[in-house]
């Protein structure tokens, strides 16, 4: 991939790149389709991270269907997937890891502390392989995603950093593979998430600035429904990721619920727009010009670097 990579640098191409731990849906589509706009060559990496799972997590019965995710990455016009295995991305002796620390002392990193250090190192490494000029990334994790600016911009990374918005089903539900999980009556207890983020926005539009009292309404509207445990809701200051208790600024709810047995993630940046049918993907797919031949991409990459097509 890295040899790949350099030669696509050498002929003047400019790499996007799309981190992802497959099991594609719409979302990780629309990272793709932006991508094919941003550059010459999309690549698109599938790695389901054992290092920022814990080990009460599920990283074992993560979704896994790489010769879907392959199809599905072919329609939108990723030319190569770059899919390697937990020994090539660390192997016997691995001992060097990457920590942000600021940012993720709040929310995923109090419930989950294993969580970004994981993130940070991984991100790291594929930036390293892949050697993109522009990654996309989702901000349904809006804290990961100001953590992998904050990686960028402090390790001086010559890389453009893209986040796009989350994009939904068409009752707001936000789009997750872990979605999978949720049994029929899970499902409607999910839609507490992205109810509860219209009331908060509802309560911003009409001048409430006071956190306390719209995290009062949020964790009602939450907790009354069936199968739902707050992991967190909080308002943070969205360039420090500290709690804010008055709304100044910029300033992003964030939430994570668990229904049932899974966890799911979803937020509000109060400003914002949120109705539902702006917060489905408009994202169209532009007829993208073949540029690299893809029988340039030896076979003796094996099984780390595939042509998508």
């Amino acid at each position: 991939m890295q040899n790949f990579a350099e030669s696509v640098r050498l002929r003047g191409g400019r790499i996007a790149f799309v981190p992802t731990m497959g099991f594609f849906h719409e979302g990780h589509l629309n990272l793709m389709r932006m991508g094919r706009k941003s550059g010459d060559c999309l690549v698109v990496s599938i790695f389901v991270n054992p290092t920022q799972f814990a080990p009460n997590e599920d990283l074992e019965t993560y979704p896994r269907d790489f010769e879907r995710d392959r199809i599905l990455a072919e329609a939108v016009g990723v030319d190569v997937i770059f899919y390697p295995d937990n020994s090539e991305m660390y192997p016997e002796g691995y001992q060097t890891f990457v920590d942000v620390k600021e940012v993720t002392r709040n929310l995923c990193g109090m419930s989950r502390p294993l969580f970004f250090r994981g993130v940070t190192t991984v991100c790291t490494k594929l930036f390293h392989i892949v050697k993109p000029h522009v990654t996309i990334f989702g901000k349904k994790d809006f804290q990961q995603y100001v953590t992998i600016r904050h990686l960028v911009r402090d390790l001086n990374m010559d890389i453009d950093v893209v986040g796009m918005n989350t994009t939904r089903e068409s009752d707001g539900l936000a789009m997750s593979s872990r979605n999978n999980y949720l049994n029929p009556d899970e499902r409607k207890s999910a839609l507490s998430l992205s109810r509860a983020l219209v009331l908060a926005a509802n309560l911003y539009s009409r001048g409430e600035r006071n956190a306390e009292r719209i995290l009062e309404k949020v964790r009602e509207e939450i907790g009354s429904y069936p199968y739902t445990e707050i992991d967190y809701a909080r308002i943070c200051d969205t360039s420090t990721m500290k709690d804010a208790p008055h709304i100044e600024g910029e300033c992003v709810l964030a939430l994570a619920v668990r229904v049932g047995k899974t966890r799911l993630i979803d937020n509000l940046v109060f400003g914002d727009s949120f109705a539902f049918d702006e917060c489905r993907s408009t994202v169209e797919q532009e007829d993208a010009e073949e540029v690299f031949d893809q029988s340039e991409i030896s076979s003796s990459h094996g099984n780390v670097c595939r042509p998508a097509r």
